[in-house]
Order: C-alpha cells, then sequence, then structure tokens
C-alpha cells in the first residue's frame, strides 16, 4: 500500500520519469508536491498506483485529477538529440531536475524514484526509493503525469509518422515498431545511440 508521505509537515515533491527504455521520443519527468490531505484522499481511495499498472483510462481520469488538486506539478521533456549526447540515465536525472525547478512552489525535499540521482546547486535535498511510484503517492502522481504527458506528445508525432505505430507503442521496441524500422528506416526523432534493431548487435560486434 502506499503512503502518502513521509513526513507530513514538510512540502516533498515526487519525482519519477517516463520512456527510458524508448526507442523514439523522448525522455520524461513528472514532479509533484501534494497537499498532505490530498495525498491521504488518494491513498485511502485506492486509486493511485504505479502508472504502469493502470489502464490508460485511469491514468487519463489520474491526471486530471493531479493536475487539478495539487499544490504544484511540472512536466519535461528531454528530446532525442540531447539523450544522444548526453546519455539516458543522464538525460533522465536533468528531466527530473527540471521539472523540480519548473514547480510553482521550492519544495523541501524530493523522493526519486529508483537507486539514483545526480543533483545540482540549488535544488533540495533528496532520497532515492526504489520502486518508489508503488511506495510513495506523490512518487505514483509523478508516474501518472510523466506517462501520460509523454503519450500524449508521442501521439503527436504519430500524426506525421503513422508508419511506426506510436500511438499504440509510445516509442517502445514492439515487433510492429521494429518493423517499420526495417522497413523505412529510422526518423528524427529516434535515438541515434540505442540500438534499433536487434542484428546490430553483430555490426558492432
Amino acid at each position: 500500500m502506499l503512503e502518502a508521505w513521509i513526513e507530513r509537515d514538510r512540502m516533498e515533491a515526487g519525482c519519477d520519469e517516463a520512456g527510458r527504455g524508448c526507442l523514439a521520443g523522448p525522455v520524461t519527468a513528472a514532479a509533484v508536491v501534494l497537499q498532505p490531505e490530498f495525498a491521504e484522499e488518494l491513498v485511502q481511495e485506492g486509486h493511485l498506483n504505479d502508472s504502469k499498472k493502470m489502464t490508460k483510462a485511469k491514468r487519463e481520469a489520474l491526471r486530471i485529477e493531479i493536475e487539478a488538486l495539487a499544490l504544484a506539478w511540472a512536466v519535461t521533456h528531454v528530446l532525442p538529440e540531447e539523450i544522444d549526447r548526453i546519455n539516458i540515465l543522464n538525460a533522465s536525472f536533468a528531466a527530473m531536475r527540471r521539472s523540480v525547478r519548473a514547480l510553482s512552489v521550492q519544495p523541501d525535499f524530493m523522493l526519486i524514484d529508483g537507486n539514483r540521482f545526480r543533483t545540482a546547486e540549488g535544488l533540495p535535498e533528496y532520497g532515492c526509493y526504489v520502486k518508489g511510484d508503488a511506495r510513495f503517492a506523490s512518487i505514483a502522481a509523478a508516474s501518472v503525469l510523466a506517462k501520460t504527458h509523454r503519450d500524449a506528445y508521442m501521439l503527436k508525432l504519430h500524426a506525421s509518422f503513422p508508419s511506426y505505430g506510436w500511438d499504440a507503442n509510445a516509442g517502445y521496441p514492439t515487433k510492429q515498431h521494429r518493423s517499420a524500422i526495417r522497413e523505412h528506416g529510422t526518423t528524427p526523432h529516434h535515438r541515434s545511440s540505442f540500438r534499433q534493431l536487434p542484428e546490430q548487435m553483430t555490426l558492432f560486434a
């Protein structure tokens, strides 16, 4: 079961990212500050969870609720060009840092999903929590926003590049996506530093 907060009287920002393992599109991070009462309500209702375990309809409904009732929230995309330049791990950290900086309030503490983080000057103290999106309400809320905003971003790209099925796979390495890469090649939205096709292993061996 989720915990509503770590310290009730501390302004805590939950941070999570989506799209780290994708072949195309940005890595997207969200930061969310929940009022303790709203966090407790979300936990008691039992609706909030790791976004990957929710239906799309549930995520979208929660996105509306979180954006309307959270004390503050922000979402940041780091695009493939920057991912290729600084690598996906650093891009994920950068997206989370930028989202925290974009919040309309200054949090006292950051709850980071995962086992490591690279902070920067001017950011508050932080803790890393493995599977934090299934442990803390603020991280779970951030996972919902990161996932839904990234899906919406990929849906817009799909309109210009329909062959890759980004409306369904959101840029992840599905069989359909890789088949489209074989047939049509890559796009400017693909990550050139990623192995796009399994057979590329033999090319670099």
